[in-house]
C-alpha cells in the first residue's frame, strides 16, 4: 500500500504554553519546566551549506507548520504571506515563483500534477505544478493548519475541529466528509493524514488513530494511541501532533501522554506498543527507532525489542523537531532556531549551529541525494551535507525504512 507524501512543550508559565500551542478554555495549577540554555558542545561535525534562500516571511509571526513538499528533484515551498517558490534541488535554483493574493495556513501538498495549500480563509486551493496557476479552489468548514495530501484522485484536507474532507483533484468537488470528535482541549498541531489508493489515515486530538476507506470516508478500524487520564484537561491531553510513518505495511505512531506503537494498516492490530509522550513522529534508522520525547529528552530505542539504547537530556524543554537520520548521525532543530547535532550509536551531543533566529518547527527533510533540508519560521530555506573534522563529507542516499516488527 504506497501513502502520498510522508511528511515545546513546557515553555516556562502557562500563559506562553498557550501562545505557542493554542490551547485554550482551561485553568490549572500545574507548573511548567523551563527550557535548559544551550549546551556547550565540542564539536566534531558541523553542517556545510550546499545552497540557501529565503520564502518570503516563513510563519510570519503565526503557529503554522508550512514545511516544504520535497518532490524529488524539486522542492516546492510556500510562506505565509504567499510566496510559493519551485526550485532545484540539487542546486537551489530558483525554477518559478508565484506572489499569491492570499495568505497561507496549510501546505504545501501536492501529487504528480498539483500542489495544494490552505489559506487563512479556510479555502482549499489547486495549483499547477508547472507555473503554480490556480487551477481551482473549494471551502472549508474552518481553518487547517496540516497540509492536504493527494494520491492524484483524491485530495484529502483535515481541518482544526477534527473533520476529514476528499475533493476530486479534478475540480475541487466535495466527495465525502468525516466528522471527528476533537475533545474540549487540544494542542494546535498539524498532523496530516496519509492518503494511499484505498484507505486514508487519520490521527485525531482525541489520542485516536482511524482508517477510512478512500472512496467514501467510511470508518474501517480505529486505534488508541493515547487514553485521557486525569483530574484537569491538560493532564487528560492525548493529541497526535505527528504525522505517522509508514514502514511496508505497517504504521509507527506516537501520541502525547499515549504510546509509541507499531499497527498493522490493513486491520489496525497493534504489533507492539511501549509508554512514551511525544509531539513528533519517530524516525527509524540503523535498526533503531529515534524519538524527540515532549520534554526534549532525545531517545534512541532498539527496533528489534524497543529497549532503550540510549537518552540525551541536555536539551530538555527546547520543544525539538522530528529527528533526522542523517548516516551516523541525528540532526534535531528547536524553538530559538538552534540546529543540534546527536551520534546515532550514543547520543552525545557532536555539532551546533544557529540556524534561524525566528526558530525550527517544521521537521528536516532527507533530499533524495542524501542532503538535509532545514526550513526556519522566518522563512530561510537551507540544504546541508553534513562534515566531520577530519574534512570528509558524509552523504548518502535515500534512508530505507526497515521492518520493525
Amino acid at each position: 500500500m504506497k501513502f502520498a507524501g510522508n511528511r515545546l512543550f513546557r515553555a516556562g508559565v502557562f500563559s506562553a504554553l498557550v501562545a505557542a500551542l493554542g490551547i485554550t478554555g482551561c485553568s490549572t495549577t500545574d507548573t511548567f519546566e523551563q527550557p535548559v540554555p544551550v549546551p556547550e558542545v565540542d564539536t566534531s561535525v558541523t553542517l556545510k551549506t550546499v545552497w540557501e534562500m529565503s520564502v518570503g516571511d516563513g510563519h510570519d509571526g503565526d503557529f503554522l507548520y508550512l514545511a516544504p513538499l520535497n518532490a524529488g528533484d524539486v522542492v516546492y515551498a510556500a510562506s505565509a504571506d504567499g510566496e510559493l517558490v519551485a526550485v532545484n534541488s540539487e542546486t537551489g535554483k530558483l525554477l518559478w515563483e508565484r506572489e499569491l493574493q492570499d495568505r497561507i495556513f496549510a501546505g504545501v501538498g501536492g501529487d504528480l500534477e498539483q500542489l495544494y495549500l490552505v489559506t487563512r480563509e479556510a479555502d482549499l486551493v489547486a495549483l499547477s505544478r508547472e507555473d503554480g496557476q490556480e487551477l481551482w479552489r473549494s471551502a472549508l468548514p474552518t481553518e487547517a493548519l496540516a497540509a492536504p495530501q493527494s494520491n492524484g484522485s483524491l485530495v484529502v484536507a483535515q481541518t482544526t475541529d477534527g473533520r476529514v474532507l476528499a475533493f476530486d483533484t479534478a475540480d475541487g468537488e466535495i466527495l465525502w466528509q468525516y466528522d471527528g470528535v476533537v475533545p474540549a482541549l487540544s494542542l494546535r498541531a498539524a498532523t496530516a493524514p496519509l492518503v494511499g489508493g484505498d484507505v486514508v489515515i487519520a490521527a485525531f486530538s482525541n489520542g485516536k488513530l482511524m482508517a477510512l476507506a478512500a472512496d467514501s470516508g467510511q470508518p474501517l478500524w480505529q486505534y488508541e494511541v493515547g487514553q485521557p487520564q486525569g483530574r484537569t484537561e491538560l493532564e487528560r491531553l492525548v493529541d497526535i501532533a505527528g504525522q505517522p510513518l509508514v514502514l511496508e505495511s505497517a504504521i509507527m505512531v506516537a501520541g502525547y501522554q499515549g504510546k509509541l506503537a507499531l499497527v498493522d494498516i490493513r486491520t489496525g492490530q497493534e504489533i507492539w506498543s511501549r509508554k512514551a509522550s511525544s509531539l513528533q513522529a519517530p524516525m527509524i534508522g540503523g535498526g533503531n527507532i529515534y524519538m524527540s520525547s515532549a520534554n526534549g529528552d532525545v531517545v534512541a530505542y532498539r527496533g528489534s525489542d524497543r529497549r532503550e539504547v540510549w537518552l540525551q537530556d541536555k536539551l530538555s524543554w527546547r520543544q525539538l523537531t522530528q529527528p533526522a537520520v542523517y548516516e551516523n548521525y541525528l540532526v534535531v532543530g528547536d524553538y530559538e532556531g538552534y540546529l543540534h547535532v546527536l551520534s546515532a550509536d550514543d547520543g552525545r551531543l557532536v555539532g551546533q549551529t544557529h540556524y534561524d533566529s525566528d526558530g525550527l518547527r517544521v521537521p528536516l527533510q532527507r533530499l533524495a541525494n542524501g542532503n538535509l533540508m532545514v526550513f526556519g519560521n522566518g522563512g530561510k530555506l537551507s540544504v546541508f551535507t553534513l562534515r566531520e573534522r577530519s574534512g570528509s563529507v558524509r552523504t548518502q542516499g535515500s534512508a530505507k525504512r526497515q521492518s520493525l516488527k
